[in-house]
């Protein structure tokens, strides 16, 4: 029998993380969290206070972030547009899903 592990961690939307706390939860470096500010793929709730602090879905969107750079060697400008995508897609799959109800199969 083929068997997979999955380990997962559940976080209230309302979490806020720290610099520290997103890197360890990431195993990334503050020098990549800095990156992905500047290119707008996360964005700290205080950006004009030195400790920044992040929202639960910041922590969504590093994560992918760090896999798409380990994975798939995507530099932090694609990982920017790649996520941007992947949330469009969602987004139109969620509308999908309302209106399916309306359409006759």
């Amino acid at each position: 029998m083929n068997q997979s592990i999955l380990q997962g961690t559940l976080i209230d939307e309302q979490v806020e993380l720290s610099m520290d706390d997103l890197c360890c939860a990431c195993s990334i470096t503050s020098e990549w969290i800095f990156e992905l500010v500047e290119e707008g793929v996360i964005e700290p709730i205080n950006p004009d206070q030195e400790q920044w602090v992040f929202t639960a879905s910041s922590l969504g969107r590093a994560k992918t972030a760090a896999r798409l750079k380990r994975d798939l060697n995507i530099n932090t400008a694609g990982i920017a547009l790649a996520l941007d995508l992947l949330e469009q897609i969602q987004a139109l799959e969620a509308r999908l899903g309302q209106t399916s109800g309306f359409v006759d199969d």
